[in-house]
This record gives C-alpha cells, structure tokens and sequence, in this order.
C-alpha cells in the first residue's frame, strides 16, 4: 500500500472510500489496504477539480485522465501524442507513454513492467485511465447559437456558460 501523508490540502480520488470517511477505514476491508491510524477528516476528496476552457474551433480533442497518467506526461506531452495519432487509439498510446515513464524511472524495461501481475504493479504506478474525446469543428463553431438544457452534476442543474466544458462553479452541499 502506498504512503498517505496528511496535508492541509486534501486530494481527489474516485475510489479509495476508506481515506474519505472513517467508517469505511474497518473490516470488511483487507487489513492490507486499511490505515492504522484513525483520522477525524478525510485524506481524500470525491468533488472533483473542474478547469474550464471555451471551446475554439480550432479545438479537436479533450484528454480526461487520471493523475495516473499525469504523474508521467505533462499536458503538452499528451497533446502532442493524441495530435500525431489522432483516431487510432490515443489513449492506449498515452496509456503505453506514461507506463514507459514509469518503467524508465524504475530503470526497467517496459516489458519487464507489463510481465508483473497487475496486483502487484501497482507498486510501480497508479492507475491510469484516459478517455480523449474527439471535437467536431463545425459542432464547436455552432455552440454559442444552439441553446439546450442546462446540464446536471451530482444531480443538482446547473447552467453553463456558452461554448464552455464545465460551469465556473460547482454548487455547494445541501
């Protein structure tokens, strides 16, 4: 199991329930995975860290990955693997870069690193999960006329500005 330090910020994370609420810090859970000690707060965050863009025409892609992936590549690196293989399988080719990464910094070879059980690779990386979605130009340049439905998070709607990916804030709790 990975090291955990307590900080005054606080991490985000899909999955890892037990470094965010205490009751999940117990059995059933493998004693392996859990902390020894107890925690009033949580370690780690669901709300997500939302950035936001307005869509160009000249966009063509969106890259949503894990810090997995971004522990390995900086943004410009990914960028610039999805523009030379556009279509044709971006995200196992990020996915491929920053495991390389991840073996070059082990001093291994990458396919050192695929032979060892994925239980147990996780020692050498994290997970990494990349989905790059692809923009229809002539879509992006039409979005400041076209008007919809304000679009929902954790339930709650929430309108968006023209032509962006996410709203400038996210509503609070309750």
């Amino acid at each position: 199991m990975g090291h955990y330090e307590i900080r005054k910020g606080i991490s985000r994370s899909i999955g890892d329930v037990y470094l965010k609420k205490a009751e999940f810090n117990k059995e059933p859970l493998y004693a392996k995975f859990r902390l020894r000690e107890t925690f009033r707060s949580p370690i780690l965050s669901s709300d997500p860290s939302i950035s936001v863009h307005e869509l160009q025409e000249h966009d063509q892609f969106l890259i949503f990955a894990s810090d997995g992936l971004w522990e390995h590549l900086s943004n410009q690196d990914a960028v610039d693997i999805v523009q030379n293989h556009p279509h044709s399988g971006s995200a196992r080719k990020l996915i491929k870069a920053a495991m390389l990464e991840a073996a070059k910094k082990r001093e291994m070879r990458y396919s050192d690193l695929k032979k060892i059980d994925r239980g147990v690779r996780r020692h050498f990386h994290d997970d990494i999960t990349v989905v790059v979605v692809f923009l229809d130009s002539n879509l992006v340049s039409r979005a400041s006329t076209v008007r919809g439905p304000p679009l929902s998070l954790r339930g709650a709607g929430v309108p968006l500005p023209s032509r962006s990916l996410a709203p400038m804030e996210l509503p609070g709790p309750g």
